[in-house]
């Protein structure tokens, strides 16, 4: 059921975004040669306990750590452990924490140290589809604008837009309906002021196509290709949308 978001509520939620991105903004300081993946994992937690938040991927459907950390050719759910970050690395941060009742949740990449110019275009094109994604996000559009705008915008710079994962709902429940396609697929439901939506482009430099890791969880290109990951939370008004995390 897709879920209307009071005033009330989406000003939780605001809060909640807020928190979110003061959040990501000490990760992304901290990432740089030489730094371990499990190090922004326990960023993550202290930094939560601190804001009064809770993470909301800790033991969600049994993942097994605060955040999301995915390098390289990994797209998404890569779970934080002892692997050193290498200069020339690109590092995808996907997280989302719990407040008063209601989520958030945000994804970024960013290059550690200096980066090749393909892995600098991959992530200023997944970004930029991000934000042209948001900008079809209006009341009386429908969820299919949005994924229509992502996919044309990535491949008209030669990436592909990665099928097998959505951005959705969110609010009370981290992930709710209506599911969010970053490809063209038809009209979908109709955007309701009050909607509160988590849009996440993934984009591969290579074949759209992945694959499961052993651990069941972190996903790869098929290709091994580089591939990006960009995420807000936004809220669905009568003007432009709101971006809240």
């Amino acid at each position: 059921m897709i879920i209307i978001k009071s005033p009330e509520e989406i000003a939780i939620m605001r809060q909640c975004g807020k928190i979110l991105a003061t959040i990501l903004d000490e990760l992304r300081m901290e990432i740089k040669p030489g730094i371990k993946t499990c190090q922004l994992d326990a960023i993550m937690a202290e930094e939560s306990q601190k804001r009064g938040v809770k993470p909301s991927f800790k033991n969600y459907q049994g993942f097994p750590a605060n955040l999301c950390v995915s390098v390289n050719d990994e797209v998404v759910h890569g779970i934080p452990g002892e692997r050193v970050l290498r200069e020339g690395d690109i590092v995808s941060l996907d997280l989302g924490v719990s407040y008063n009742g209601f989520h958030t949740d945000a994804a970024i990449t960013v290059g550690v140290g200096k980066i090749s110019a393909q892995a600098k275009e991959l992530i200023a094109v997944t970004e930029g589809s991000l934000r042209v994604g948001i900008t079809q996000a209006n009341c009386g559009a429908h969820v299919g604008d949005i994924s229509t705008a992502i996919q044309n915008y990535v491949e008209s710079r030669w990436f592909s837009v990665v099928r097998e994962y959505t951005g959705h709902g969110v609010g009370r429940e981290l992930h709710e309906e209506p599911q969010v396609p970053n490809f063209a697929f038809s009209k979908g439901p109709l955007l309701r002021k009050g909607m509160t939506l988590a849009i996440e482009p993934m984009v591969n430099a290579g074949d759209w196509r992945t694959r499961l890791a052993p651990n069941q969880w972190t996903v790869l290109t098929v290709d091994g290709s580089l591939s990006a990951h960009f995420e807000h939370t936004i809220a669905i008004t009568d003007g432009e949308a709101e971006i809240l995390a």
